[in-house]
């Protein structure tokens, strides 16, 4: 006893002292640190707060030289002047919305699926063609849209899609980027739990809704910004002729391209396209960061 006494209290000697030790760096080291990644976050926020003071500054002050980061005068002029100049369109500003949100919602939410499921197959199951096919994949990670537009165009043509909404949403189904990032992170899953869940009786919708989506929580949830930014952003107009089918950004950016007197509302266009991508960004920023502390799982 008294033999375990004392390797006791050595032990906890021992870690006061490793509680005690400093790290292994001056405070001027941790000073050039915190600036440097001062210095970084204020250099990335500054065009943030830059487009938010433009839309909110009067005309007087927008075409003042040299510009001022921050309103002196704020207003919500512009905004009120965007709002009726698209309620002057014959196409009401609700269509553009409308017309937006479908595709980006459906877009995203397929691309989730069947990216995911894609994902599933090739990560945890080996069957013949499964690798070849992935590195397909890796490959079509290389082409821009810029590169695949002709072809994708020539493909939607011939299955008649040419001015619909699914010109926009099927394209967004395939994204390479999607997969790659869950098939990437879903290797990480140990295929014990798996097992274990099949022991137990669960079949594979099973194994994939209830082990393995929520565990690859930071994987779709990164995938879902990504998509609502490419689509939210997309004007459409290489597919969609018709008016009352296109997006809100393509309307946005023909009244952005008006002319000096629609300066003050190009400013508001600017706030209101990147505020969705944004906003999903930061309502799901907490939540990448948590699951991705707390989903660190090894055989």
């Amino acid at each position: 006893m008294k033999k375990q006494k004392k390797e006791a209290n050595v032990t906890k000697k021992n870690l006061v002292k490793l509680k005690r030790r400093q790290p292994n760096r001056s405070r001027i080291g941790d000073f050039i640190i915190y600036f440097f990644l001062i210095l970084v976050a204020l250099m990335m926020v500054f065009p943030l707060v830059f487009a938010i003071n433009n839309a909110l500054k009067p005309l007087d002050e927008l075409f003042m030289f040299p510009p001022k980061v921050f309103a002196q005068n704020p207003t919500l002029d512009n905004f009120s002047d965007l709002f009726v100049t698209m309620g002057k369109s014959w196409v009401t500003f609700p269509r553009y919305v409308f017309n937006t949100v479908f595709i980006t919602v459906v877009g995203t939410a397929g691309h989730l699926i069947l990216a995911s499921m894609a994902a599933f197959v090739l990560a945890k199951y080996d069957f013949p063609g499964g690798k070849t096919f992935f590195k397909l994949v890796t490959v079509a990670l290389m082409f821009s849209g810029y590169i695949t537009a002709i072809p994708n165009y020539l493909i939607i043509n011939e299955l008649g899609w040419i001015d619909t909404y699914w010109a926009i949403i099927i394209p967004a189904f395939a994204s390479p980027m999607g997969l790659f990032l869950m098939k990437q992170f879903m290797e990480g899953l140990p295929m014990s739990l798996i097992e274990a869940a099949k022991i137990d009786g669960a079949n594979e919708w099973k194994v994939f809704i209830s082990i393995v989506m929520p565990n690859v929580k930071p994987a779709w949830l990164t995938m879902i910004i990504f998509s609502v930014q490419g689509l939210w952003n997309n004007q459409a107009a290489t597919f969609i002729y018709s008016e009352e089918k296109k997006t809100l950004v393509y309307a946005l950016q023909q009244i952005q391209s008006g002319g000096i007197a629609r300066t003050g509302q190009a400013a508001a266009v600017t706030v209101v396209v990147m505020a969705v991508p944004i906003l999903i960004f930061i309502l799901s920023e907490s939540q990448i960061l948590e699951t991705m502390a707390s989903s660190g799982l090894k055989d």
